[in-house]
């Protein structure tokens, strides 16, 4: 049994890592906030630490003893620019992780990174893998998130030239239970109450939560240091993954596809509304770059090569997200 420590418990992978790190029989300290709700998670018997990303001593506390640190929190944002919030969370949040473990000298980083940090498929057939020269400004699609996320990578990767034990892996779109937001499950929820009122034609790589956790735990035991990892899982259309949805669910699937133009004149009347009424819009035009960009396809070979990685179907993912949304009384 070892001790780990796991930022971003409260989170849709977060969680799902906390648990399977559990079921390894692995002693799990996580990192929340002071207002960071845990009760979802109260059946894992989990070691609970408060540790903003600002506080580096605190993070250190909570990293003292780990053999090993996975960090999951982070900010998602559609906006286009690099927000102050984003910076702070996301690159700030994971200089001080890397400051806080060489603190206490903790074990091995096992940093969540994302998929928007790998280059975009040149051709849209072939998959990315983890070589891929990053060429999301090319497409539009370097928002503020990607930068950051981007930029966060490259935290890491310093840290590793200058002797940090340190693994990344880029994760998929994912579905899974105890994504209370939610984030992702949002899709999912929108699916089944009929509130997607068209398809957009760009596609992306869908993975279950749990089988993402499982190849983080695997990273850690078995990845390279200064190694990244794409953990992804199918990649399909954005209608082919709302039809799953409808057909796990027992609903009907949105029929509608929409023209891009016509969903750009709805994200620009929507960022509209919130100028003038306040609030974040519901869709913006960077959204849209992103529903309907058909190079946003993966490879997670390496992952399977190296670390024995399964993605198993994203469809399982769905059906547990479901089955907890219900549970929960979330749907």
């Amino acid at each position: 049994m070892a001790k780990v420590t796991v930022t971003g418990a409260t989170g849709l992978l977060g969680g799902n890592l906390a648990e399977a790190l559990r079921q390894a029989g692995h002693a799990v300290r996580c990192t929340r906030r002071a207002t960071s709700k845990t009760g979802h998670l109260d059946h894992l018997e989990l070691e609970w630490v408060e540790a903003d990303l600002g506080d580096r001593e605190a993070l250190a506390r909570a990293f003292d003893g780990a053999e090993a640190v996975f960090h999951c929190a982070a900010m998602v944002s559609i906006e286009r620019r690099v927000s102050p919030a984003l910076q702070r969370t996301n690159v700030d949040g994971t200089q001080n992780v890397i400051d806080a473990m060489r603190m206490v000298s903790a074990g091995r980083l096992i940093h969540c990174s994302s998929t928007v940090t790998v280059g975009l498929s040149v051709d849209g057939v072939t998959p990315s893998d983890e070589t891929a020269p990053f060429n999301f400004a090319e497409h539009g699609l370097d928002d503020g998130y990607v930068i950051t996320k981007r930029a966060a990578e490259e935290r890491v990767r310093a840290a590793v030239a200058e002797g940090l034990d340190a693994v990344v892996v880029n994760p998929g779109f994912m579905f899974g239970p105890y994504d209370v937001g939610p984030s992702s499950g949002k899709m999912i929820i929108d699916v089944v109450r009929g509130r997607v009122p068209g398809m957009s034609t760009g596609r992306n790589c869908f993975a279950d939560a749990r089988a993402v956790a499982r190849g983080m735990v695997a990273a850690w035991q078995k990845g390279a240091a200064g190694e990244r990892y794409i953990l992804g899982g199918e990649n399909r259309s954005y209608g082919e993954m709302f039809r799953a949805i409808a057909s796990t669910a027992g609903v009907k699937p949105p029929r509608f596809v929409a023209p891009r133009w016509l969903a750009t004149i709805a994200a620009a009347a929507s960022e509209l509304g919130g100028k003038l009424f306040g609030g974040d819009p519901l869709v913006n035009r960077n959204t849209i770059t992103w529903g309907y960009c058909p190079r946003f396809i993966f490879t997670s070979d390496k992952a399977r090569r190296a670390l024995g990685y399964d993605p198993g179907s994203p469809d399982a993912g769905v059906a547990a997200a479901l089955d907890w949304f219900r549970a929960s009384g979330r749907l």
